[in-house]
């Protein structure tokens, strides 16, 4: 850290805020901010007692991994945090020091940790019967699925039930293939859409990806109205697909797959209209249209349900994951009765898929997020915080950007705002310093510097303050 802080001393003059007049805002408790942070925020108060912990210590879980788990594992942090508990949109570490989940398990958790409505489900399905294939009826994947169906817009009413993310967006692109005849898929640059061999191929960021052969990939302009070279034109980005159609397919395509707005590329939010222009062009060319909702789906964007309704589309096919199960290892696909009927062709099964432990548990996610209103909490918060992260960019020249929509938010970090230089190493340092304060967020952009705030949606406006304060605190302190 001392070499880090000693590193960024020459950005200094970036980091300072751009007027040092006090100001204020309507919201909240930043009307009393001032432009230098004196004393560093304090988390909300939260009525809970963790449970007192006797297990090993984080150095001890760190040495195991090592040993034994794939080098290829990652963790957050100079000195990684050994996570114990969770309640709500809080966790709790092996000392019992409580921090603000702003990152949701990379935006798994939706009703929050350890929910206790989702909780019982999981438990009284655990206790009459814990696993059953579906060579076999039982009630929870039937329930699960039909609630899951009449949230799709349209014809989409079939449901595969999977695993996780990656497994639903292979299935997803085995699907497009089958339906068209054609092998041709497109996804965007800067797009993520999973792990295995098939679905890094259609991810488009250098830093997940091996030198393995990927086949019948094409990669189109991504449309970030940010950084994009035609800015928010989706009309210009919309011709640069057709245009790689024209020149680098035969003029058929099996599918076209993106994020509504993209997760691990940063938060970035497609250019207003750009769905519906390509839907149409891909369609035209034999293709099927997927929405990845792995992030953005389950009224996380608060505006919609889904995040392809802020683009007024209707995919053929849907993937989900990670919200829909609160932490289950639980995925899905949806599509309409014509597409997955190319399924009959052979067997397709997957044995944990639909697991009755697994459907109870989403389906009682479903109800929750119902129950307690959640997309609308999403966009009464994620407003309020966004708001308040576009006053802080206001103070602090290093934010770049703050974009989003709900409670799926990105503050991209620059050294120079005109240039857009990413601003790697104070974000490294910001990254620490906002775990030293107790907040827990997420990275994510090519280049790591984009601050991913994609917490539970039971997050609360006090939470999404201290938030705000805690970045305004160490973007003063840089």
């Amino acid at each position: 850290m001392a070499t880090m802080r000693a590193l960024l001393k020459k950005t200094v003059a970036i980091a300072k805020p751009s007027n040092s007049r006090p100001y204020s805002s309507s919201i909240g408790t930043y009307a009393a901010a001032t432009a230098n942070a004196v004393e560093p925020p304090q988390l909300p108060p939260f009525d809970y007692q963790p449970r007192p912990y006797h297990g090993p210590s984080a150095d001890e879980v760190l040495a195991k991994r090592k040993k034994y788990l794939g080098p290829s594992l990652f963790y957050y942090y100079q000195k990684p945090l050994n996570i114990v508990e969770g309640k709500m949109q809080y966790l709790f570490d092996d000392s019992g020091r409580r921090y603000l989940d702003a990152f949701a398990g990379i935006v798994t958790v939706s009703c929050g940790h350890c929910h206790p409505q989702v909780l019982n489900a999981i438990t009284e399905q655990n206790k009459l019967l814990q696993h059953a294939t579906t060579i076999y009826l039982h009630h929870a994947i039937a329930d699960f699925a039909e609630a899951l169906a009449q949230k799709m817009p349209g014809n989409l009413k079939v449901v595969y039930f999977v695993n996780s993310g990656s497994e639903a967006n292979e299935l997803a692109m085995m699907m497009a293939r089958l339906y068209t005849g054609n092998l041709g898929m497109i996804s965007l640059r800067n797009a993520y859409h999973g792990g295995s061999s098939s679905t890094i191929a259609l991810t488009a960021l250098n830093t997940w990806k091996y030198p393995i052969p990927e086949g019948e990939i094409h990669h189109v302009m991504n449309p970030d109205p940010y950084r994009g070279i035609f800015g928010p034109d989706a009309k210009s980005y919309a011709k640069d697909v057709q245009d790689h159609i024209d020149y680098g397919t035969s003029g058929r395509v099996a599918g076209f797959i993106a994020e509504t707005i993209q997760g691990v590329g940063g938060a970035v939010e497609l250019a207003p209209g750009y769905l519906n222009l390509v839907y149409d062009i891909v369609r035209k060319s034999g293709g099927v249209c997927i929405a990845d909702e792995v992030q953005t789906g389950f009224g996380r964007t608060g505006s919609h349900y889904w995040g392809f309704e802020t683009q007024g589309v209707i995919p053929d096919i849907v993937t989900m994951a990670k919200g829909i199960g609160n932490g289950l290892p639980l995925g899905a696909v949806v599509t309409t009765p014509e597409i997955a009927s190319v399924m009959n062709q052979k067997i397709q099964f997957n044995t944990f898929g639909g697991n009755p432990v697994c459907s109870a548990g989403g389906l009682a996610v479903l109800r929750v997020l119902d129950q307690e209103k959640r997309q609308a909490h999403c966009a009464d918060v994620g407003s309020h915080m966004l708001e308040r992260l576009r006053l802080l960019m206001q103070k602090h020249e290093i934010i770049g950007d703050v974009r989003g929509r709900g409670l799926m938010v990105g503050v991209e970090l620059v050294t120079d705002r005109k240039e857009k230089t990413p601003a790697k190493s104070e974000t490294a340092v910001l990254f620490e310093k906002l775990r030293e304060l107790g907040v827990l967020v997420g990275k994510g952009g090519l280049h790591g510097n984009v601050f991913r705030i994609k917490p539970p949606m039971c997050f609360t406006k006090d939470d999404a303050d201290f938030v705000v304060d805690a970045m305004d605190y160490a973007i003063s302190k840089l």
